[in-house]
């Protein structure tokens, strides 16, 4: 119950401070002007996007985590008689 209601109040405190505090800051970025660099923003979010794909595919797929084995060269000897 404890944990429920500490979760219910960090929504309520988060929640508040995006309404109301948020929208004051211009951290949104929306007054910088940014709509005439839409041609490069949309490749690079696109690139973004695919690489973290690529690499949250590799990682939790194994391949970043598994050990590579050498490969075994037959070795020439002597039989002797």
């Amino acid at each position: 119950m404890a944990i429920f209601l500490g979760f219910v109040l960090l929504t309520v405190v988060v929640g508040g401070y995006v309404l109301i505090i948020w929208p004051l800051t211009f951290w949104d970025l929306a007054n910088l002007g940014l709509e005439k660099y839409i041609s490069w923003i949309h490749p690079i979010l696109w690139s973004v996007f695919v690489g973290g794909s690529l690499v949250g595919h590799w990682c939790f797929g194994g391949a970043a985590f598994k050990s590579r084995q050498r490969a075994s060269i037959p070795s020439t000897t002597r039989s002797r008689r």
